[in-house]
């Protein structure tokens, strides 16, 4: 986001980000090609076909829909649904996540960097007819800028906005405040103005009573039945090539093993897990003919989230968070009794690496360790004193404040998410032995009580992106609700200036490596906070069919992710196992699409159930944004 499968997104929003892996994207001023993608070559068998003779795509998925509307989804299934429907300014290539065009064809700063130029493509359409123009970004933005509602999952990509207009079709110019390092990942879907200037309240249209709904991206979406699916269909004048697959339907399964059976029976193409198969799951699918598991380095963290005390943008007190969670001793008491190392080896069983900073070791240039001072290492002796300092004391076999009343907390868990499950039991053994209870509140939608404030900790994750902005947006003063109780960017309710001015800084922050130095001081403050306690980078585990899917590139392409990629590449290029080998990809300005990216990008399970669409999260044990 958040991508929380975060968020979402991050994320996002997959929801989103400029200083790319490559550390090179953000005052690119050209276009750049598309790197063709390595086939992980399975062998070609009988791909999925409807009686009509058209080829589906069939993806299970684990997680609700949040929104259609981009204005107010942040799950990761939603953004990821999103990037489909709606093409963005950029994108990034999917070899090694430098900046290619999107929706532009070349970005252009002034010298002071404070004004943007941009180049819309001409030859892009909304699937209605109309021509896609710069008066479509500009008015997309501008919305973003004078709307709250609008604002509500990707307003942190504007906030330091000052002007955006589009002196003709094919140009945009967008006018800054203070200097903005993510003007090349504006990773916000533009919309058509003919269309969304017709809503009234964006706070509460949900982009969901009439289909198909007008964009321009790689596919159309054409029909969508709260959990139960999402249905599209290829969009077959999109600019970089229609996508090979006729059909792609997300399938919604609250059960993973069901999804699993569903997948061996070849009911459905591809299984990701809520968000990652588990284990046991991944082993009983290996050695199944037609089937391949997939693994690689996820891009997403698996953390604990600690209530810092929810609260309104103007300072208003709200929820019922135990306020012994205020003490950063207690917080830090909590970590201190967590033993990571038993976590990878119990329950991902190897198939994660041990947490440290808030940025993934996927993520190079931005990944942070604390020193060895620094560390919150697994220690319960430790814990016990910052307790006892804290005033905690143990009375028999429980821990008392002064007031009297034992120091029980609520963790909020979700339903569908095995890890979840699992870690609460050993936390509640681990805490107990310290004399803390612990409630394991598992539900099918923890964004009720979530944005109500209405919990202690909670299991959270964010996928995050090549650029790491949005995944520190969600923690500043700004991201908080205007409103108690109302969906707003912010994570965790978290609010501290310190924090603030450092991510003010890095936002202004052009030069790579001084830019990556302050995010890795935000990371810092966050680790020694207590607020968030980084337990797990879970690898992505995947499978799908070979006899359905006949390739399929991971990205990066170097032992990469197959679900929850960055952009649209894995649908836009996923090959039939029937196709006669002509991949049919189109070229531009915006590079060369042959033979390219072949991969299925998957929606899952950032937050279990809720499928109503007003609860605007993607919590997952995932992704940012994406």
């Amino acid at each position: 986001m958040v991508t929380r499968v975060p968020p979402p997104s991050a994320q996002p929003r997959s929801r989103m980000r400029i200083l790319l892996a490559s550390g090179a994207a953000a005052l690119a001023l050209a276009a750049g090609s598309i790197v063709p993608g390595m086939p992980l070559g399975a062998a070609p068998q009988q791909a999925q076909a409807a009686d009509n003779g058209k080829t589906t795509l069939t993806v299970a998925v684990a997680q609700s829909v949040d929104s259609l509307s981009p204005f107010l989804a942040q799950r990761l299934m939603s953004t990821s649904v999103h990037r489909l429907m709606y093409d963005f300014l950029t994108n990034y290539d999917p070899k090694d996540n430098h900046t290619v065009p999107g929706l532009a064809t070349k970005w252009e700063p002034s010298a002071d960097k404070l004004t943007w130029t941009y180049t819309i493509r001409s030859n892009s359409k909304w699937s209605d007819g109309q021509q896609a123009t710069a008066e479509d970004a500009a008015w997309t933005f501008n919305k973003m800028m004078t709307d709250e509602g609008a604002a509500t999952a990707n307003g942190s990509f504007v906030a330091n906005f000052k002007k955006v207009t589009a002196p003709s079709p094919e140009k945009l110019v967008i006018e800054l405040k203070q200097p903005q390092a993510t003007m090349a990942a504006l990773d916000v879907p533009i919309v058509p103005k003919h269309v969304w200037e017709k809503v009234g309240d964006f706070s509460k249209f949900n982009n969901d009573t009439k289909f198909p709904i007008v964009g321009n991206g790689p596919y159309i979406l054409t029909d969508y039945k709260v959990d139960q699916y999402v249905k599209l269909k290829a969009n077959k004048s999109f600019w970089r090539g229609a996508p090979k697959f006729d059909e792609l339907v997300f399938k919604t399964y609250k059960d993973q093993d069901a999804a699993v059976a569903a997948l061996r029976k070849g009911e459905v193409s591809f299984v990701a897990g809520a968000p990652a198969l588990t284990p046991a799951q991944a082993a009983s699918l290996k050695g199944d003919k037609n089937i391949k598991v997939n693994e690689g380095p996820g891009r997403r963290f698996f953390a604990l989230a600690t209530n810092p005390g929810a609260q309104t943008k103007d300072g208003k007190k709200f929820g019922d968070g135990n306020k012994a969670l205020l003490d950063q001793k207690v917080r830090q008491a909590l970590f201190l009794s967590i033993d990571r190392k038993t976590i990878i080896d119990k329950v991902f069983q190897g198939h994660a690496v041990e947490g440290q900073g808030y940025i993934p070791p996927r993520f190079s240039d931005y990944f942070w360790q604390p020193s060895d001072s620094q560390k919150l290492s697994y220690d319960p002796d430790r814990a016990a004193q910052l307790l006892d300092q804290a005033g905690y004391k143990l009375k028999g076999d429980q821990r008392v404040g002064k007031n009297g009343k034992p120091l029980d907390l609520r963790i909020l868990c979700h339903a569908t998410d095995p890890n979840d499950k699992a870690i609460g039991k050993y936390l509640k053994e681990w805490w107990g032995k310290l004399g803390i209870g612990l409630k394991v509140d598992c539900r099918d939608d923890v964004s009720v009580p979530w944005y109500a404030g209405e919990y202690d900790l909670a299991f959270d994750g964010w996928s995050v992106n090549p650029d790491p902005d949005f995944v520190l947006g969600i923690h500043t003063c700004s991201a908080l609700p205007a409103k108690a109780k109302e969906s707003a960017a912010t994570d965790n309710f978290i609010c501290d200036k310190t924090y603030d001015e450092l991510y003010k800084k890095q936002l202004a922050e052009y030069d790579p490596a001084k830019r990556a130095d302050i995010v890795k001081q935000m990371e810092s403050w966050m680790y020694d906070s207590g607020y968030m306690n980084i337990i797990a980078y879970p690898n992505a585990v995947e499978a799908y069919r070979t006899d359905q899917i006949k390739s399929i590139t991971t990205m990066p392409e170097a032992a990469g992710n197959i679900y929850g990629q960055d952009g649209y590449w894995s649908w836009w290029s996923a090959v039939p196992a029937a196709a006669d080998g002509k991949n049919g990809s189109a070229a531009d300005d915006g590079g060369s699409s042959t033979g390219v990216v072949i991969g299925i990008l998957v929606a899952v399970v950032v937050i279990a159930g809720g499928g109503f669409l007003l609860a605007r999260r993607r919590r997952s044990t995932a992704e940012e944004r994406e």
